[in-house]
């Protein structure tokens, strides 16, 4: 987030608005709805880790166990037999 200053962006009118409020104070202005993006589109992380959970899967379908599964991906059991047990959207 890019600190910015109201003075430098708001119209007159608006600013002295805004200070009858927040005078002197910092306040955080959310983006407009609908505009916010889900959890790992911008790095790619959120398609690593489907790409990573069809991989337990089918390994899974192939005969891995699932303590062979934690010590492969590094990750408890309960996460394996939530990605083996539940179908993907």
């Amino acid at each position: 987030m890019k600190y910015m200053n109201a003075d430098m962006i708001l119209p007159e009118e608006l600013l002295k608005e805004v200070q009858k409020y927040v005078n002197g104070g910092m306040i955080y202005v959310p983006k407009c709805e609908g505009t916010r993006k889900g959890w790992g589109e911008n790095t790619g992380g959120r398609r690593l880790i489907q790409l990573r959970n069809v991989d337990i899967r089918q390994q899974f379908a192939q005969g891995a166990t699932i303590p062979q599964l934690m010590e492969r991906y590094y990750l408890s059991c309960d996460s394996i037999k939530k990605i083996v047990y539940t179908k993907p959207k």
